[in-house]
């Protein structure tokens, strides 16, 4: 009978996340409520009670604890993996169970894990994202925290079905169940110690931080690795602050107004036009540099005649026959000369 209410209580639960909306955070104003009230009790009790836990336990004892926890969790990854089809998955995370349930006694050790075989992790929420069913409206749940609709119809169905801790109080161990319940919050809550310092210290909305967090994880979480293009948008912005008017800065903000004058001014685009000059000039550089082996080259042509062209070869021979031309007739002048002389001096008479 329970299970066939916590199938029908699904359903109706299933039905309603169906509805799509564009706002994921409709009941905003419950949701804050409530994590009002998860973060006091968070900060006078259980965060004080995990601080102690981890200052007072060794790391091996806690690493134990979380391994035992761990292991036991992934019965209900094989469940989901199953559901979904991925039976490779269900495979592996199958043998994970049964080496680290026996080789790392009762999963203390993560064996598994020291042979790098890949851990996964499958819900039934997970299983109804990965056959369509939309996630519904964000929740947040008492002590528990962050979820949707869709996610807290499937943590509900697991904690039936598949968590191992709750055969403890179905066969009648209540005040064990209750105690290992404790231990497994406590462990969850230790773990998270770190991350609850990095929200309050890097969010100015905690709340819409969480919100926006665990919608993307989850989406990352059924699609295997991958989040939708929507969710990466900033669909949860926060209410519109007064912003502060420079041109009404006192003179105790003339500080902060020296350092936003000092910011570095982005320069106008360069476009083709002013780019033309600086083009013409190097163009023109190009050229005479090109121009110089040119006439290297030339000058090397003259001392080496046979590498001249046959043009200039022809050229070269002619202007060489026209020079026994020039010494003849130089000759022939000078022997002129020569005669002229001898001829006035024999008809001068001999003094």
């Amino acid at each position: 009978m329970k299970t066939l209410r916590a199938i029908v209580l699904t359903a109706v639960l299933v039905s309603v996340s169906g509805c799509a909306t564009t706002n994921k955070d409709p009941l905003e104003g419950i949701n804050r409520g409530i994590y009002k009230f998860n973060d006091v009790a968070d900060r006078y009790a259980m965060q004080p009670v995990a601080k102690a836990y981890k200052a007072v336990a060794p790391t091996p004892v806690r690493t134990g604890i979380s391994n035992f926890f761990s292991n036991l969790g992934t019965l209900t990854t094989v469940v989901n993996d199953l559901l979904q089809l991925k039976f490779a998955q269900a495979f592996t995370d199958a043998g994970r169970f049964v080496i680290n349930s026996t080789f790392g006694i009762a999963g203390f050790i993560d064996v598994a894990g020291m042979d790098k075989i890949e851990k996964h992790q499958e819900d039934f929420g997970q299983t109804l994202g990965f056959w369509g069913m939309g996630s519904g409206p964000y929740l947040v749940l008492p002590i528990i925290g962050p979820s949707t609709v869709r996610d807290a119809s499937g943590l509900f169905i697991d904690t039936v079905t598949s968590d191992p801790i709750t055969y403890l109080h179905n066969t009648g161990q209540i005040r064990a169940h209750n105690q290992v319940r404790a231990v497994q919050l406590l462990d969850k809550r230790t773990q998270l110690l770190d991350a609850t310092d990095l929200v309050d210290n890097a969010s100015i909305d905690p709340y819409a931080f969480m919100r926006d967090a665990y919608l993307q994880r989850r989406a990352s979480l059924i699609q295997d690795g991958l989040v939708p293009k929507d969710l990466l948008q900033d669909e949860f912005e926060p209410a519109d602050e007064d912003v502060p008017n420079h041109s009404e800065q006192t003179p105790a903000t003339s500080d902060a107004t020296l350092l936003q004058s000092a910011a570095p001014i982005e320069s106008a685009p360069v476009t083709a036009t002013d780019l033309a000059p600086v083009t013409t000039e190097l163009q023109s550089q190009v050229l005479e540099e090109v121009a110089e082996p040119a006439v290297a080259l030339d000058a090397s042509a003259e001392l080496a005649p046979e590498a001249l062209p046959p043009m200039l070869e022809q050229a070269d021979q002619s202007a060489l026959e026209e020079v026994p031309v020039v010494e003849n007739e130089t000759a022939a002048i000078v022997a002129g000369v020569d005669e002229t002389l001898l001829t006035l001096d024999t008809a001068l008479p001999a003094q």
